[in-house]
């Protein structure tokens, strides 16, 4: 049957669904229109709340979202089905073997990482911004999900839409600290500027750790409007990359 909702489901791994969000979907008036799922950008809170129920229904509704508090580190945190919601700690990895507990991740150009283990019954996912990405947090979460009996060799991941590298553009030291850092997120933007292509650096993470099966949406955050992109707007929301153990 065909899913019809701006962000349809996609069965990441046996086991495991997944969606991306877009900015379609929701009630947040501009400039959040509409599916706003951040309450850390001037949103209404009322309005945030009422976006985050629209997604738990669409996940199931078994239990809420779990988000995190996202610094753009590598901090990995475990959630609980006993503890469902937002995590109190700094993060910006999840990983669970909890059936049904939706793990959320918000970017507005950063790049949402869904990484599951069907066979091991293991889920993650990663805020892997410039930063988080050179400090190694989607390595950080394969490790966290490896020692909860996940292997590399069956990871399936699924890299979310960010901005890409010919619309990121960052100083030459910047850009040379994080290929120093990830080698190959170094590029040059289409305008011939120093930029750092994030989908290159996390996709070259993945394949060093062993992760064969790696598929993503290839949607530039900057360039499609569906989006939200920091970068673009300034004043804006953020969507999600979320995934859950099928009960």
């Amino acid at each position: 049957m065909r899913d019809d909702r701006p962000w349809p489901q996609f069965e990441l791994a046996p086991g495991v669904m997944a969606m991306f969000t877009s900015r379609s979907g929701g009630v947040s008036a501009p400039p959040y229109d509409t599916l706003n799922l951040s309450g850390a950008v001037g949103d209404l809170p009322e309005a945030v709340a009422r976006n985050r129920d629209i997604l738990a229904a669409a996940c199931g509704g078994a239990h809420p979202v779990t988000w995190m508090r996202q610094v753009h580190g590598s901090a990995v945190s475990h959630a609980s089905a006993a503890l469902p919601g937002p995590v109190a700690e700094e993060a910006d990895a999840l990983f669970t073997e909890f059936p049904g507990l939706p793990l959320g991740v918000l970017v507005a150009d950063c790049a949402p990482v869904l990484i599951a283990d069907g066979q091991a019954r293991v889920v993650g996912a990663a805020h892997a911004g410039r930063e988080g990405m050179a400090a190694g947090v989607v390595p950080a979460l394969l490790s966290a999900m490896a020692a909860a009996g996940a292997a590399p060799s069956r990871m399936h991941a699924a890299i979310g839409p960010m901005i890409c590298g010919a619309c990121y553009e960052v100083p030459e030291q910047l850009r040379d600290r994080v290929d120093d850092a990830v080698p190959g997120a170094g590029c040059v933007t289409r305008s011939g500027t120093p930029g750092i292509d994030v989908r290159a650096g996390v996709e070259a993470q993945l394949a060093k750790a062993g992760v064969a099966s790696v598929t993503g949406d290839l949607r530039c955050t900057a360039e499609h409007p569906e989006l939200y992109s920091y970068r673009r707007d300034g004043k804006t929301g953020r969507f999600a990359g979320v995934l859950w153990l099928a009960s």
